[in-house]
């Protein structure tokens, strides 16, 4: 395991991808979706991963996220080997440095935008769950719908319960799927807006999966991933 400590670790990018390969099915019928793959983010920074549908987008996201594990390589997130991690120790990594932001929300029906916020907290064990989750609504102007359940929202404001969601621990490191797919163009453009402000404003690192040209222009960096590989665009 590889771990990096004191100044090295504050200056240090902040997800380093080193020769990741995935691949799905068995032997002879395996279907190659990343090859030797090398991927650098930056701190505090912006990026967008574009590619054609099926080009294995969200399976990096997901390798990113520690929801599923490479065929052979290295990640390191905020200076950690997460890849050399048990199943446990990575829940707890995930939990207090990554946020993710779905495409289809996944609130959880039965809770409040309240409970669906503070339910990270609460699992992290956090004393003053409700509190910060009420801040965190606020910050994304839902604090008068804290006590309505995912049903009695709009696409857009459950979106934005998601954000809040994803951002209430304060994580370093926010993937975003599609954040604005599911939602009109108008709804879409203040989610996004509203995205992009929080994340600038806290320092947290975005990466942002889009097919969206115009969303993706607005970060920092881009990146296509075709054939396996991805691929600066200038």
């Amino acid at each position: 395991m590889i771990q990096q400590t004191g100044q090295e670790n504050q200056q240090g990018p902040v997800i380093e991808v080193q020769s990741v390969t995935k691949s799905y099915g068995r032997d002879d019928q395996k279907i190659s979706v990343l090859h030797n793959l090398d991927f650098v983010a930056r701190r505090a920074s912006t990026i967008a991963i574009t590619g054609p549908s099926g080009s294995g987008k969200s399976t990096l996201l997901g390798l990113l996220a520690g929801l599923d594990q490479p065929d052979s390589g290295q990640i390191l997130m905020d200076g950690l080997e997460v890849t050399g991690l048990s199943q446990s120790a990575l829940s707890s990594f995930r939990a207090r440095t990554i946020g993710i932001v779905f495409q289809q929300f996944h609130l959880i029906q039965t809770l409040t935008a309240l409970e669906n916020v503070s339910l990270p907290l609460e699992i992290a064990g956090a004393p003053d769950a409700s509190t910060q989750a009420m801040a965190r609504l606020n910050s994304v102007g839902l604090a008068d719908r804290a006590s309505h359940l995912p049903s009695q929202l709009s696409g857009g404001e459950c979106q934005r319960v998601a954000i809040a969601r994803a951002l209430v621990v304060k994580p370093k490191i926010l993937l975003a799927d599609e954040p604005s797919g599911n939602l009109d163009t108008r709804t879409g453009e203040r989610i996004t807006d509203l995205l992009f402000e929080l994340v600038k404003r806290e320092g947290t690192t975005l990466i942002l999966v889009t097919h969206n040209e115009d969303l993706a222009a607005r970060c920092d960096e881009r990146f296509q991933l075709r054939d396996g590989q991805l691929q600066r665009i200038s």
